[in-house]
């Protein structure tokens, strides 16, 4: 990245200047977070190569004084304003999420089910915030325990199945994907309610059968219409099985 950015006859050299000059301005934490990881050099031999996660190379690029360095501090000053915007307004951060939809070839009815998912998903994450889970882990498990029951697939096995790595499995999702998606989550939240589950343990409970009753609604049309609810298809460009 540095070679890139600078066009330095000594890429190395020019590094090891900008990781003493940041020390001396006390950047400290985005020095500790570039590795030494062994990789095929010039030479031809596997020599110790400084590496860096994504946010470690963008704050770098901000130390890189360059003109091919300009544009990205551009968009990450874009970015920033944007960001404070949406904190100032999160209604903002709804219509860019339409505008990004619609410039992927998302159609109109396709985005207003999305929306529709995200504010069933925004109730049940509130009411498991207010309701001593913890979010991260517990609440990527128990979104697990009700994608499993109503698709009988884990997150993972659907985005696999969609051929997605980083991508939201929800932006990748059929209409009626994310119609079941909404419904189990529904439910779920529901059930919690009555039962006033309060912690991961008892959570688990409404997760299963919230689950449960979506994937009962699942088995219902397929019988009736003889398709398969979840698909192997998604969004991806150039993708040669895509949805519709």
């Amino acid at each position: 990245m540095v070679g890139v950015l600078t066009e330095s006859v000594d890429a190395g050299a020019y590094w090891r200047k900008l990781k003493a000059r940041l020390l001396q301005d006390g950047a400290n934490e985005t020095v500790t977070n570039c590795h030494g990881l062994k990789m095929l050099s010039p030479d031809g031999k596997m020599r110790l190569t400084d590496v860096a996660d994504v946010e470690t190379l963008l704050r770098l690029i901000q130390s890189i004084p360059s003109k091919k360095a300009e544009p990205f501090k551009l968009w990450l000053a874009k970015v920033g304003r944007e960001r404070l915007e949406e904190m100032a307004d999160p209604e903002k951060a709804i219509i860019r999420s339409q505008e990004y939809w619609r410039k992927m070839g998302r159609s109109e009815k396709w985005i207003k089910r999305r929306l529709g998912g995200q504010e069933v998903r925004n109730k049940l994450t509130e009411y498991w915030r207010t309701h001593e889970v913890d979010e991260g882990k517990d609440f990527a498990l128990l979104s697990n325990i009700i994608h499993k029951e109503w698709s009988d697939l884990t997150i993972t096995e659907h985005k696999e199945l969609k051929n997605l790595d980083k991508q939201n499995l929800r932006d990748h999702m059929s209409e009626v994907e994310l119609f079941f998606t909404a419904f189990a989550e529904m439910a779920t939240e529901q059930i919690a309610e009555s039962m006033d589950a309060t912690g991961l343990e008892e959570n688990k409970i409404p997760a299963k059968q919230g689950g449960a009753i979506a994937k009962h609604a699942r088995c219902e049309l397929e019988e009736k219409t003889k398709k398969s609810v979840i698909s192997g298809k998604n969004f991806l460009k150039g993708a040669d099985d895509k949805l519709k």
